[in-house]
């Protein structure tokens, strides 16, 4: 069921909600409760088989989170939870791994080995992806003692809450969790106005814009895939045409979400921040998918510059930072972490070859973004002297950066990304295509077959 559906729109949401003010007028344990179990119909729709799947997952995750709870005695107890969580994030990554990389992982061994292994057709639960990230948060801060009280109930409510459960934001217990304890976070009038209003905007974002640029961009990315030359005017409206796409899309998507847990009386992180007007590679990931960029830099980033970082200072060796901050430290500090970062959130996006290569190309981004800056402090004093010449320059070039990556993420190939990327620079030509049918619209039955790959929100993981 997608926010976007008749059945959802007109019925599922108003019943919800609905049902959902009578019984917390009464007792906010009766609405959490309808909640839990309007957020599994919901899971269900699609796939009633989802449950079954999700539900040891999140027995497993509880009872994890309960051992971690319990008081460490002496080193030996401090181990003991380390060894926990490392237990509790390799079963969320392995679940994760098995439903939405197996076929992936064996096709290429067949590739490179020559093996003709075959697996029967896995369809992964919905949402997946962000439901195991949020897990994996979760584990992390009983760990760090930051999450201290927790229920059965609202630990199911805090994975299985729908509205942000297909695409995120991406949220912390410790900031959802408290809205449903506090009487003054219930659903006011002024809430549900502006819930309402991020729904409405969302949905012209996905229906309105989303939906119908993706009929002009997806028979380009088509047509590179079979082979054919992509000339320039094409390879450029299937660039931008889809960076704008996914971003109505996804951001469509976010504002969506927002909206719906705001008529529930909770408020959700925001997940965009116009990030198309960024200046750097730097401003976009820090308005773009807000959510997942804070997940992955502190969870991900953070420790492991922490720990090179110790280890480091231990042999003697200055730290990065600074006007002198010398090459090692800045390749060992920065560029490593930053590339294995953003590797793992191209893997997180989908498996493929074309989904790695988009994270290391942000990460190469990143990398020489931070170098570029370092460079500037050193070379450009003035600041704002730098921001007045260079503003402009830099937000072209950051777009230009981010619509090429794009293409890498949305082609279905390599021969197709390779094909509208020469396009761009106009090794296909510079004239329109003689066949008007790369750039027509296509029928909507055409498209559906690629949506859920060029979709992100709609993917089922």
């Amino acid at each position: 069921m997608l926010f976007n559906s008749f059945e959802f729109l007109f019925g599922f949401f108003p019943v919800v909600l609905a049902l959902f003010l009578v019984l917390g007028a009464r007792s906010r344990l009766l609405a959490t409760g309808w909640l839990i179990a309007a957020s599994l119909v919901f899971y269900a729709w699609w796939r009633p088989l989802n449950v079954l799947i999700i539900a040891p997952s999140i027995a497993v995750n509880f009872a994890l989170a309960r051992a971690l709870q319990r008081p460490a005695t002496g080193p030996r107890g401090e181990s003991m939870r380390r060894l926990l969580l490392g237990a509790g994030i390799a079963f969320n990554v392995a679940f994760l791994g098995y439903f939405k990389y197996t076929h992936f992982a064996v096709g290429a061994l067949n590739d490179l080995a020559g093996t003709r292994f075959v697996v029967e057709q896995i369809i992964l639960p919905l949402g997946i992806s962000f439901i195991t990230f949020q897990k994996i948060a979760f584990l992390v801060d009983v760990w760090g003692r930051r999450v201290t009280e927790f229920s059965l109930r609202e630990y199911a409510l805090f994975v299985l809450f729908f509205p942000q459960l297909i695409a995120g934001p991406i949220v912390h217990f410790r900031e959802m969790m408290p809205q449903f304890r506090d009487p003054a976070s219930r659903p006011s009038f002024e809430g549900l106005a502006a819930g309402l209003t991020l729904l409405v905007f969302g949905l012209f974002k996905k229906v309105v814009l989303a939906d119908h640029i993706a009929a002009y961009t997806t028979p380009i990315y088509e047509a590179g895939a079979a082979g054919h030359a992509v000339s320039l005017v094409p390879a450029w409206t299937a660039a931008v045409g889809f960076t704008l796409q996914i971003y109505f899309d996804f951001s469509g998507y976010s504002d969506m979400a927002v909206g719906l847990a705001r008529c529930f009386g909770v408020r959700l992180p925001a997940n965009f921040d116009s990030p198309l007007k960024a200046t750097n590679i730097i401003d976009f990931w820090l308005r773009w998918h807000i959510t997942l960029t804070r997940f992955l830099t502190a969870y991900l980033y953070n420790p492991l510059v922490l720990r090179l970082t110790r280890r480091r200072l231990a042999r003697g060796l200055p730290p990065f930072g600074g006007r002198n901050t010398s090459l090692s430290a800045f390749v060992q500090l920065l560029a490593l972490p930053t590339l294995l970062t953003m590797f793992v959130s191209g893997v997180w996006h989908g498996a493929g070859f074309l989904f790695m290569a988009w994270g290391l190309l942000h990460g190469a981004y990143l990398v020489v973004d931070h170098g570029w800056r370092t460079y500037v402090v050193r070379r450009w004093p003035d600041r704002t002297a730098y921001l007045r010449t260079m503003k402009a320059p830099a937000a072209l070039l950051t777009f230009v950066a981010v619509v090429a990556a794009m293409v890498v993420f949305r082609a279905p190939n390599g021969r197709s990304a390779l094909a509208v990327l020469e396009g761009m620079v106009g090794a296909g030509g510079v004239e329109l295509p003689r066949s008007r049918s790369i750039i027509r619209p296509t029928k909507c039955a055409a498209i559906g077959s690629r949506r859920s790959r060029i979709s992100m929100p709609r993917e089922r993981a």
